[in-house]
């Protein structure tokens, strides 16, 4: 059974893992490499492989003690360049190019935002379950069927950012960023409704943003949208 878990979802670090009961994949090491082995209680063994979406320090953070530790790594070439990352448990991802990892079959596809190399990805057990996983990211550009789990960011609201932005507690500079590398509350319900639904079972929303979110008024809103349990965080 499709398991997703989060253990670490804003700007000081990301960590999640997806399991289906064979197989447990990391997404993310924004931790350092001791705070996420505490995180996992230690029990960093069970970890198959590492998925990293791109190499800013929250999602790589625990990248070089993960690879030092024995477990595979897959990011794209850009991210694993700029993280300096070399040997045998380093690996390429390439969009749209499908890799089997333990009992996943993960296909990576890009994604825009402020640095190059940036992945989503979309992961399917040997049960049909899929998963999808994006995070910093202003949009996806693909549709999706048959998605079981939803694991996305949504940063912030339309709304709250310009309020904050009136009142100073956001730059102008800070605001153009957000607008052009995470995704709003509106763009995401828009997300929802284009895409098919119909077997999904849960949505996790990923990454908010300490000042240009509301979590309760994020999950509900979704909910609202799709009909389907929302989870924060």
């Amino acid at each position: 059974m499709l398991e997703f878990k989060s253990f670490a979802s804003s700007s000081k670090g990301n960590l999640y893992t997806v399991s289906d009961g064979k197989t447990r994949l990391m997404l993310e090491c924004g931790l350092s490499w001791q705070d996420t082995k505490e995180a996992l209680n230690f029990k960093t063994s069970s970890i198959h492989s590492i998925l990293c979406s791109h190499s800013h320090a929250d999602h790589s953070r625990g990248a070089a003690g993960a690879v030092k530790a024995g477990i595979d790594f897959w990011a794209s070439e850009e991210t694993i360049s700029h993280l300096g990352l070399t040997g045998h448990r380093v690996h390429v991802l390439r969009p749209l190019e499908q890799v089997k990892l333990g009992t996943w079959r993960v296909m990576p596809f890009d994604t825009p935002h402020d640095i190059d190399g940036n992945l989503g990805f979309l992961l399917a057990n040997e049960m049909g379950e899929r998963c999808l996983f994006a995070i910093d990211t202003p949009y996806l550009k693909y549709r999706f069927n048959n998605l079981h789990t939803i694991a996305i960011g949504c940063n912030f609201a339309g709304d709250i950012l310009r309020e904050n932005t009136k009142k100073g507690v956001v730059d102008r500079a800070m605001r153009t960023r957000l607008l052009n590398s995470h995704m709003a509350l509106e763009t995401l319900c828009d997300l929802m409704r284009a895409n098919d639904l119909s077997k999904v079972e849960e949505i996790h929303l990923l990454h908010l943003s300490d000042n240009n979110s509301d979590a309760d008024m994020f999950k509900r809103k979704v909910q609202e949208v799709t009909g389907k349990p929302v989870y924060v965080g």
